[in-house]
């Protein structure tokens, strides 16, 4: 079966490859020059298998305002909000006031974390591709004991999932992190054990070639542009090249893996995808003292930015932004990545120097992604993943490809159901 795949970010690439592994032809439309060139180009670098949970998070909803208010605070509002901004807002409030919405859907992404760990575990064995990746585990540091206190719950939840993870002291962190001798205030951690880390721009771009070279057709510079089809199924799809020039490309099944561009899509068929860009800033810089830095990922809870090790590099990441498309960085939000890093590693790197970056995570308002088939019988969608699109990646890429050929999927896809927004 000849399937298009729209998007060649990490979910795009990862489903070309299950999907060319089962032994389908595949092509995969990219917009960019290159693979893994948008939200996958400089994220946070954790593949947070156990660290997943819902966007709408009920717990969240108050500490909103005072963060929004704070100059450090994680989280942030262009003013006068856009029209988009609010509805997503006030939609993600409906989703976080549903009783027990919260719990279900976090239990799911965590059964789906599990499972892409095995898919990643199980590709890593199939290829040998080159980008800075490990499984050593990640760190949610403590920074009051109210906070190390908190984790508790978020422990046993692991524990019942069969997660491995464990609760340490301050001085344990020190011993797994003898880099963390900066004067942030730490009173413990919860060790994710299994969790693991990776450069996504440079995997995504290694399992591109890696893809090409088993016969899938990855075409870069090409805009999709609208789905044709009839009630039943799609047709075509109409794409665009970099010189303006119109094409129609048949295939039997597509599947859109388009991030904050796929509601365009599919739209016109009759489904509404409320996927908003949740803007998010990164750091990444060579270390000058490697034995200073970080040895896997750590969540510094006191600015709510993670650091993580990419061989001799430095990848720090933090807020979460309502701003629209707005590409820009302002200076205070680097400042407070930079502060955050010196608390905990400081002089591991020159921080001053550092490669700036901002993108898009295609946010759902309830925060599951959304995987399964659309309205019509031959697409279907991956997209949505929010902060965890490295981390998911692999596993809905798996489930997917299930779902095409008419498998019962590995993991209940419930709470990531295409239609679900427009449910009553």
């Amino acid at each position: 079966m000849h399937i298009v795949v729209v998007g060649g970010g990490v979910v795009g690439m990862t489903t070309a490859y299950e999907l060319n592994r089962r032994g389908h032809q595949v092509t995969v439309l990219e917009r960019h020059p290159i693979a893994g060139n948008e939200t996958s180009k400089a994220n946070a670098a954790q593949r947070s298998y156990g660290v997943v949970y819902p966007w709408a998070d009920p717990g969240m909803v108050f500490k909103a305002l005072p963060w929004l208010l704070k100059q450090d605070g994680p989280l942030k509002m262009r003013l006068p909000p856009s029209v988009e901004a609010l509805k997503f807002v006030f939609a993600t409030l409906r989703y976080a006031w549903s009783p027990g919405l919260f719990g279900l859907n976090r239990r799911a992404m965590l059964r789906l974390g599990i499972h892409s760990r095995e898919r990643f575990l199980a590709l890593e064995k199939d290829l040998d591709l080159a980008f800075d990746g490990g499984h050593q585990g990640l760190l949610h540091l403590a920074s009051t004991p109210e906070a190390l206190e908190g984790y508790r719950a978020t422990h046993d939840l692991l524990k019942e999932l069969g997660i491995p993870s464990r609760l340490l002291t301050a001085e344990q962190v020190r011993e797994a992190e003898p880099g963390m001798v900066g004067n942030g205030p730490l009173f413990g951690a919860l060790s994710y054990d299994t969790d693991g880390t990776g450069d996504c721009h440079q995997f995504s771009r290694e399992l591109a070639k890696a893809c090409e070279a088993n016969g899938v057709a990855v075409r870069y510079n090409v805009e999709a542009e609208k789905l044709v089809a009839d009630e039943h199924k799609v047709s075509v799809i109409i794409v665009r090249s970099a010189d303006g020039a119109m094409e129609t490309l048949e295939a039997d099944a597509f599947v859109i893996s388009a991030g904050c561009w796929s509601n365009h899509l599919v739209q016109p068929l009759g489904l509404e995808l409320p996927i908003y860009p949740v803007k998010g800033y990164s750091l990444t810089v060579p270390m000058k003292d490697s034995k200073r830095g970080p040895v896997s990922t750590i969540h510094d809870d006191n600015y709510k930015v993670v650091s993580t090790r990419l061989g001799d590099r430095l990848r720090a990441t933090g807020f979460v932004e309502l701003a629209d498309f707005n590409r820009s960085i302002p200076e205070e939000r680097l400042a407070t990545i930079r502060k955050s890093v010196e608390s905990r590693f400081p002089g591991c790197a020159d921080l001053a120097t550092a490669e700036t970056w901002t993108g898009f995570r295609p946010m759902t308002p309830d925060g599951p992604a959304i995987i399964g088939r659309g309205p019509r019988e031959n697409l279907f969608l991956n997209t949505g993943h929010g902060t965890f699109g490295w981390t998911f990646s692999a596993g809905s890429a798996d489930l997917i490809a299930q779902v095409i050929d008419g498998e019962e999927p590995s993991v209940c896809l419930d709470a990531f159901r295409p239609g679900r927004f427009s449910e009553s």
